[in-house]
């Protein structure tokens, strides 16, 4: 039997602000593939710096977030041929030297989507460690299946799963939207282990908007998050 080809896999870093962490970000990324950073509207040089060190940048004029420059990466990746995309953070909290882990249950068939899952451990300041286990629990519910960190941004899936999911959002709400959207389409979701990593870099993250878009988002499977519980 001739050998399974290797899938192609492209990278996909949103990044806002980021022009002093974004290169060495890609520099660790390009060994997997391709690299797309999507520029969301930065001041600092961002897109010039991710240039720079050998990605192609696409530029959003004005910020859009997170989700949106997401999108804009995926859909580039996917005109680009790519049969695996990895997407991380341009801020230095997502190793580069993680994705052959992150990859390796896509390239021996048994997962279509690989969540990034970082300890709960002291390095995450404690507003984030409770969020992130709240919305673990509850993705656990709505999947049926174990999710360890349902807020990482280090993550690797499919060219099905993207055709297949198109969630709504263009904030952090995106990311959640696309993790449950895997779910509720029957995807297999794996989690590898990852250090977890805060190093002072200031997070975009807005408390109670985020926050609040992340719930609505969960309000959609308020049913089957019940009735997971009561099965629990």
């Amino acid at each position: 039997m001739p050998a399974r080809a290797e899938p192609f896999v492209a990278v996909v870093i949103p990044a806002y602000q980021a022009a002093a962490t974004v290169a060495a970000v890609v520099a660790g990324a390009r060994a997997a593939g391709p690299v797309y950073v999507v520029d969301d509207g930065s001041t600092d040089g961002t897109g010039d710096v991710g240039r720079g060190t050998g990605a192609t940048v696409l530029r959003h004029p004005t910020n859009r977030g997170k989700g949106a420059a997401l999108a804009t990466g995926i859909a580039a990746a996917l005109a680009g041929g790519a049969d695996v995309i990895v997407t991380l953070d341009a801020d230095g909290q997502h190793p580069p030297t993680q994705i052959p882990r992150l990859l390796a249950p896509i390239r021996e068939g048994r997962a279509d989507l690989v969540l990034g899952a970082r300890e709960r451990s002291g390095a995450m300041p404690l507003g984030r460690r409770l969020t992130n286990w709240m919305s673990a629990r509850l993705a656990t519910r709505i999947a049926g299946q174990g999710v360890t960190d349902a807020q990482t941004g280090l993550r690797a899936f499919t060219r099905a799963v993207v055709e297949r999911v198109r969630p709504a959002g263009t904030r952090y709400d995106y990311e959640t939207a696309f993790l449950l959207g895997a779910c509720d389409a029957g995807f297999r979701i794996a989690c590898v282990a990852i250090p977890t990593i805060y190093a002072g870099a200031e997070s975009h993250f807005r408390p109670w908007a985020d926050t609040w878009r992340v719930v609505r988002v969960f309000g959609r499977y308020a049913r089957r998050i019940i009735a997971g519980a009561g099965a629990a």
